[in-house]
């Protein structure tokens, strides 16, 4: 199934883990340690309150400088991709919705798996000539290895929650934990490069 479908058929906790993942993989680029979104993957469990999610979402968004409105900020940087990847991942946390609703998370985990696979492919020194969508559609023959990995995460982490529900947060986290070392490492390496 393509991850467009995945998204489509998601319930309410796979939505919102799927955002969160996406976030969680670009925490490097927001500055933040590798903790600061265990409050809203605690808050998916069976034993939290969906009503507690905003408020640890303001919490979260005071804690790494992030305003719930960044519509009015461009992608104009350096050219190199590092501001805008930035950008992307700060738009991602302030269009987070207050309320953890599937009608509200369906728009918000979308706009993160797309956000994330720019960031990605900003990232990634391989360019890729194919759009974004037909990515996700299913379209992966010659991607570049930073974003076909991106894209293979995002799938995994629809799948473990469409198959265990709350049983499959650990996974999905695991499976974020390793993307977010691995773009810890990119935006390292970009950041010694250019020093």
């Amino acid at each position: 199934m393509s991850l467009v479908d995945l998204i489509a058929r998601a319930d309410e906790r796979g939505l919102a883990a799927s955002g969160l993942a996406c976030l969680d993989r670009c925490v490097p680029l927001l500055g933040g340690d590798d903790e600061i979104l265990r409050p809203l993957w605690g808050n998916l469990t069976d034993a939290s309150d969906a009503a507690d999610w905003g408020g640890l979402l303001e919490q979260i968004r005071g804690k790494l400088g992030v305003g719930g409105d960044l519509a009015g900020e461009d992608g104009e940087g350096d050219g190199g991709g590092g501001d805008e990847a930035v950008l992307l991942a700060r738009r991602m946390l302030a269009a987070a919705p207050a309320e953890r609703t599937a009608a509200q998370l369906r728009a918000w985990a979308d706009a993160c798996s797309v956000a994330s696979l720019r960031i990605h492919r900003l990232l990634d020194p391989a360019d890729d000539p194919a759009p974004l969508d037909s990515r996700r559609a299913g379209s992966t023959e010659d991607m570049p290895p930073l974003a076909a990995a991106e894209l293979r995460r995002q799938v995994t982490v629809l799948e473990v929650l469409a198959g265990h529900g709350a049983g499959g947060l650990r996974r999905a986290l695991e499976v974020s934990v390793e993307g977010r070392r691995v773009l810890r490492a990119v935006v390292s390496r970009r950041a010694r490069g250019r020093g």
